[in-house]
């Protein structure tokens, strides 16, 4: 293999703004050496061995021989990231999220944000002038797959196919800056060259790799931000304007890219292509974009400089494939067994439940979760402005709305129409995304006659929620309130150095004094922050466990508080199956399944 960055490539790349690199790529001068033969290599780990010696990995070792390892020292390989490896301050490590692509959390020690270093195989070369030429060679076959009535995995085949027919692929070809290598017709230093007889480009196998990556990264991909959009451990992915794309990590928390956008028209550029990859494209007279991605994931992007001062900017908040499980959230240390035993309990027997919390708290994420204690055999009925909900019950109905705010139509459906439609559609749980208007009356009216709502809900605390809940524009009736039974409180909150989710309370709703004008309502659980544990602060004097649960299990009034026995023996259910290694969220689901058909559970 051959490392082909030099110095002069160094100064051309660097000029273009590649990537916004936190340090000088060590020169290495260009020769033939396999390098999977050298000391470096042979330090590595199997596990990097085994990925790097793949040619379509092969860039990843020359990275490595790119950065100053006597410095930072060189990285440890993970295949598979651990939650504990958030607690290293100032973390060193690469990890491949897919074909082609690894990441690497280099250390700064100068910063709380260490950087997020995609590594692409066009990492340190520029091939706009190359891609232009193949572009055009596409074109003229007419294999350049932009047509927006196939599917992606033909829009794949297209463009590999024609790639393979217009190149040709040659190793040890040495190029110069200027030509001169002895082959006649050789354009540039990156391998491009059109035969007289067959009229190909030549490349080598490396810049046939990168090649194939970039057009498919973005003809089909969405272009720089690809790495970002396939890395599994990504949450959230925040362009403010013009300078560096930071992104929430799962692990590491907030993290800056060397992604960075400098120039305002290449930003405005970026933003309309993407617009128009979702199929709502942006202008000036229609600024703000709301949409989803292929993958599900949330987008909202803003466009133009005169009400962004930055420059446009947009926000993707991540889709995953798979919910994190309740048991996932309790390694989180977002609840506990006891908690999460609790809300088994009340979801089970259709309690009306509101996540709330302020935003990026994680209100979704634990909705999600707690769909996993639903009735097996339930209706469901979800209705969201963005598709992010993943039910695991077989019978679910899922809608979402059509049309946006501002610029209303005839043929807009919103959430109020949605749900006032579901109400007749004879579910067992109504689930809404997110409670935010009229809505939220039409909400109460089916708790009121007798169907179980959940929902997540934007308030800091349960007193915010109840002032918002009755005043505009949502204005629920003050004597409906006690329909709903239960409010998770979950916020983001500083333990030590870390910023954490946590349920900070969980509230039960009593009912309205309309003599006093007060809600009353009780704290059955709360976080304490001295400690980072959860208090049963109603523990032996719970209403919902003892005058709604209870009864629903048949147990007589003199002998309620046996539900406290059940509340336990749920916990402990739920830790047995945490350690025998189950926590996947639809594996949690068929294994509470058997416990209830075994006769565990009553």
């Amino acid at each position: 293999m051959n490392i082909n960055i030099g110095k002069e490539e160094l100064k051309m790349a660097e000029a273009t703004d590649i990537a916004n690199l936190p340090f000088t790529p060590q020169f290495v001068e260009a020769h033939d050496t396999d390098l999977r033969k050298c000391g470096l290599y042979r330090i590595l780990p199997r596990e990097a061995r085994d990925y790097m010696a793949v040619e379509k990995n092969r860039h990843a070792l020359d990275y490595l021989h790119m950065i100053p390892t006597d410095e930072i020292g060189i990285p440890a390989f993970y295949t598979k990231l651990d939650w504990e490896l958030g607690d290293i301050k100032h973390p060193n490590l690469i990890y491949p999220v897919g074909e082609q692509i690894c990441i690497h959390i280099y250390p700064d020690k100068t910063d709380i944000r260490d950087y997020y270093i995609p590594i692409e195989p066009a990492l340190f070369k520029n091939f706009d002038d190359l891609l232009m030429r193949v572009e055009e060679k596409l074109a003229d076959l007419g294999e350049i797959a932009e047509e927006t009535d196939i599917s992606i995995e033909e829009k794949r085949r297209i463009l590999e196919a024609g790639l393979s027919k217009i190149c040709v692929i040659e190793e040890n070809v040495e190029i110069g800056l200027n030509g001169g290598n002895g082959r006649e017709g050789i354009k540039d230093f990156f391998g491009s060259l059109f035969t007289n007889n067959k009229n190909k480009i030549i490349v080598t196998s490396d810049q046939f790799q990168a090649l194939k990556y970039l057009l498919i990264r973005d003809k089909i991909g969405l272009g720089v931000l690809e790495p970002l959009i396939r890395d599994p451990y990504i949450e959230d992915i925040s362009c403010s304007g013009l300078g560096q794309i930071f992104v929430e990590h799962k692990i590491f928390s907030g993290l800056k890219t060397t992604i960075e956008f400098k120039d305002k028209e290449k930003l405005d550029t970026f933003i309309l292509k993407l617009s128009e990859k979702v199929g709502k494209p942006a202008s000036y007279r229609n600024p703000i974009v709301d949409a989803a991605l292929p993958d599900g994931s949330r987008l909202n992007m803003v466009f133009g400089e005169d009400i962004s001062k930055r420059g446009s900017n947009f926000t993707i908040r991540k889709f995953s494939e798979t919910p994190f499980s309740v048991l996932t959230l309790i390694d989180f240390g977002t609840l506990d067994y006891r908690i999460a035993a609790y809300l088994w309990m009340l979801i089970e027997e259709g309690m009306n439940c509101f996540i709330a919390g302020e935003t990026a708290s994680g209100k979704t994420t634990m909705l999600n979760a707690i769909t996993t204690f639903l009735p097996p055999n339930a209706k469901v009925v979800s209705i969201e402005d963005t598709p992010e909900l993943q039910i695991p019950l077989k019978n679910w109905t899922r809608e979402v709305t059509r049309g946006s705010g501002k610029h209303a139509t005839a043929s807009d459906v919103t959430m109020f129409d949605l749900l006032k439609a579901s109400l007749r559609q004879r579910p067992n749980e109504i689930i809404v995304g997110e409670i935010r208007g009229v809505e939220g009356n039409i909400a109460f009216q089916g708790m009121q006659t007798g169907h179980a709502v959940l929902s997540t809900f934007h308030a800091s605390s349960i007193e915010k929620l109840l002032q918002r809940l009755t005043g505009d524009p949502i204005n629920v009736p003050k004597s409906y309130i006690d329909s709903l039974n239960l409010v998770v409180i979950q916020n983001t909150v500083k333990f030590g150095d870390k910023l954490v989710r946590r349920i900070t309370s969980i509230n039960e709703i009593l009912g309205y004094d309309p003599v006093n004008n007060t809600f009353s309502f009780v704290e059955t659980f709360v976080w304490n922050p001295a400690n980072d544990s959860f208090t049963f602060t109603a523990n032996m004097n719970d209403y919902l466990l003892e005058y709604k649960i209870a009864p629903k299990k048949r147990i007589p009034n003199h002998k309620r508080r046996i539900i406290y026995t059940e509340l336990e023996r749920r916990a402990n259910m739920l830790k047995k199956i945490h350690q025998a290694g189950i926590t996947n969220f639809y594996d949690l689901f068929s294994t509470l399944i058997k416990v209830k058909e075994e006769g565990v559970i009553k």
